[in-house]
């Protein structure tokens, strides 16, 4: 496979995860929190691990904070009818290069999620959950760091939310619940947190990294009129969010946001949207947080091939 990040600016090498094969599992799964992994239960099976060369250095012509790394830029995942995983790198100017191909077999891959593990704004690898309510982290190597996830209808994260270096997960529950999980430098999850109720009016949660220029990561949610909220980050792992403010409306044309980072390379998290004909469209973050985006911008299109797009 050729090396698909040979034009993503970034600044570190390392390995990263391009399938796990998720053993099934009969039992019946319970429990809340994330733990270590237990002998018995299934063990993911990495098909395939790809060395990442070449992580060129942000352009000479790229502001200071893009160049300090101060946002994360990570990649964009997406699942086909098929079952086939493909990645799609930034390009740097707001859109994505062309897609490789990563495996086929990820149709009991429920959510993947790219993560900062040490504060550097760089990529230290990924947490992948299951449908069978199993999750893993890959930071070179695969392991299990819990299970009973299948509890959650939706689970993302949004960079570091509880005032730490690591990056944290949210996860929903079936009630709306919404809890945090901590992240640890191993990549295991301390114990669970609750952090609001009331959640389950979203169709749409996401974030990844600051959006309001105070250096806190952020969170959006598109609301089932199509309204998109921001809540901005506290920074306090015991209330992670301040009150919502409204971004705008008409969002209801979009059937996934998704927030990868800084994907211009301008120092701000940016957002991206797909509608329904498949159009990607970015908004480009401002750092501002009566106006978080600015207009949108269509960056490419036949989106709508993905069942999954993460």
């Amino acid at each position: 496979m050729e090396n698909y990040v040979a034009n993503l600016p970034g600044r570190k090498r390392g390995r990263f995860l391009t399938r796990l094969a998720v053993a099934a599992t009969a039992a019946a799964l319970v429990g809340t929190t994330a733990g270590s992994a237990v002998a018995d239960t299934p063990v993911p099976a990495p098909l395939k691990n790809v060395d990442i060369e070449a992580l060129v250095a942000e352009p000479s012509n790229a502001p200071a904070a893009a160049q300090a790394g101060t946002t994360p830029v990570f990649l964009l995942w997406g699942v086909d009818k098929n079952a086939s995983a493909y990645l799609y790198g930034p390009s740097g100017t707001g859109g994505f290069n062309t897609r490789d191909y990563v495996d086929t077999g990820w149709n009991t891959v429920k959510h993947v999620s790219s993560i900062d593990l040490n504060g550097d704004s760089e990529y230290d690898g990924v947490w992948l959950w299951d449908t069978a309510g199993y999750v893993y982290f890959d930071g070179g190597t695969t392991r299990e760091v819990g299970k009973g996830w299948n509890i959650y209808n939706l689970v993302l994260s949004p960079s570091n939310l509880g005032g730490t270096t690591q990056d944290d997960v949210l996860a929903r529950d079936n009630a709306g619940a919404l809890w945090l999980y901590k992240g640890n430098l191993n990549g295991t999850l301390s114990a669970r947190v609750k952090a609001g109720s009331g959640w389950n009016i979203y169709t749409h949660i996401t974030g990844k990294g600051d959006l309001t220029g105070d250096g806190r990561a952020d969170l959006v949610a598109k609301d089932k009129a199509g309204v998109l909220w921001l809540y901005k980050g506290t920074g306090n792992a015991a209330a992670p969010f301040s009150a919502r403010t409204k971004v705008g409306s008409g969002w209801n044309i979009y059937n996934k946001v998704i927030a990868n980072g800084d994907l211009n390379l301008d120092g701000r998290a940016d957002l991206v949207a797909r509608d329904a004909a498949g159009a990607m469209w970015l908004y480009k973050g401002t750092g501002n947080a009566g106006a978080p985006f600015s207009a949108r911008t269509k960056v490419g299109s036949g989106f709508n091939i993905y069942n999954k797009l993460f």
